[in-house]
């Protein structure tokens, strides 16, 4: 299988990047030909685009391996392994750890993508959530994306083109994804997960097409009861008591599902960096197990660790706002009579229960104080004040 092969319901991208890696494989040959080219050829950077769950970074990563591929993108070569795995010496995948790049990591993509590649074929910077660059860190990226080096090829992943400065995003060949359908979703979930079909085809709806949260939907019991919880709100709002506790659990929730997520990921990392650093060894230059000089980088692995959870503590939160937003939508399309498939069709009968109760107009002001939230979360606000305002909005319609 290709490193394309985990793209789904992509199949003009996977064409479009397939043609590019070809053409870069030409360039090798011809560095004269590393310019903006025409729309099939290649070109220095890249703007990957698409909404949660389309794989705008699963999209550029088996791009990256294409590059470094002999036979662009096979999918079995070490270079392709490599590249995927996030361990090609020539492939640096950023990944903001807290709530924005900073511009000391701008300089650091700059210094790197300078430099000539040690084993692979070309130099590869991969930016994954570039929207979260404040605008002097786009500017100071601006530099290498203005005069790129040889063999230096920068790939950014965002929402949308409009998350970027007009000045980045039109300098990068832009690469659209679309949300995969969810029988696409969940036909890979029963072939490569070996996922029950009944299950799989659940996760696949209710995650709206988001491939990763379709699998712990699927695998995860804890992940399933969350979202129940979540979506039980709309049907506990009857008066501004009940809605302020309302907005306290959805909170509480998200802050739990944050903890667990980063509890797992933090504990793997730290044991990791203190086995870099020697622990356990003895011996000249350690002092009790420990290496002299490591509590410095743990320090510092504590501090990244701790932006990350705020991240992602807002990451959980704003998954729970569109699952309450589809269920609205839900509700939506029962009164309106349109026929369409429900977002969450196990909460069927709810859906219909609060669409009897109520109007298509108020369930449309609903859907806006629900994305009203949302818009606040990326604003910076307090995560508690936003919700609380939202759950008001929703118990009022």
């Amino acid at each position: 299988m290709s490193v394309f092969g985990d793209l789904v319901g992509q199949d003009s991208v996977v064409a479009q990047l397939q043609a590019a890696a070809e053409a870069a494989a030409r360039i090798l040959a011809d560095p004269s030909g590393l310019t903006a080219g025409p729309a099939g050829g290649m070109t220095h950077a890249w703007l990957f685009t698409g909404p949660p769950g389309s794989g705008r970074s699963v999209a550029a990563r088996a791009f990256a391996a294409a590059l470094q591929c002999d036979r662009v993108g096979c999918g079995h070569c070490e270079a392709c392994l490599q590249s995927l795995a996030g361990a090609h010496p020539d492939v640096a995948v950023i990944v903001p750890e807290g709530l924005h790049l900073k511009i000391k990591e701008a300089r650091e993509i700059i210094s790197r993508s300078s430099r000539a590649p040690t084993r692979g074929r070309w130099q590869v910077t991969l930016i994954e959530d570039a929207d979260r660059m404040e605008e002097r860190t786009s500017n100071t990226l601006l530099k290498v994306i203005e005069e790129p080096p040889p063999h230096g090829v920068l790939l950014l992943c965002a929402p949308s083109v409009e998350d970027l400065l007009p000045t980045i995003r039109s300098r990068c060949r832009s690469v659209a994804l679309r949300t995969p359908p969810a029988e696409a979703v969940a036909s890979v979930l029963v072939a490569r997960d070996g996922i029950d079909p009944a299950m799989a085809a659940f996760a696949a709806q209710a995650a709206q097409g988001h491939i990763g949260r379709a699998k712990r939907l699927a695998t995860d019991e804890q992940a399933r009861r969350e979202r129940r919880e979540v979506l039980a709100l709309p049907r506990s709002l009857q008066g501004v008591g009940s809605a302020l506790g309302a907005a306290d659990a959805l909170v509480a929730t998200s802050k739990a599902e944050a903890a667990e997520l980063s509890k797992q990921r933090d504990a793997g990392e730290t044991e990791s960096l203190s086995r870099a650093l020697g622990a356990g060894a003895t011996g000249k230059g350690f002092s009790g197990g420990k290496p002299r000089g490591g509590a410095g980088a743990l320090k510092e692995l504590e501090t990244r660790q701790k932006d990350r959870a705020k991240r992602t503590q807002r990451d959980a939160l704003d998954r729970a706002l569109v699952d309450l937003a589809a269920f609205y939508r839900d509700v939506l399309t029962v009164q309106l009579g349109t026929g369409a498939t429900l977002v969450h069709g196990d909460l069927g009968p709810q859906a219909a229960t609060v669409a009897r109760a109520t109007t298509p107009e108020s369930t449309l002001r609903r859907i806006d104080a629900v994305l009203a939230c949302r818009a606040a979360l990326d604003a910076n606000v307090a995560h508690l004040l936003a919700v609380e305002a939202m759950a008001l909005a929703l118990r009022t319609g």
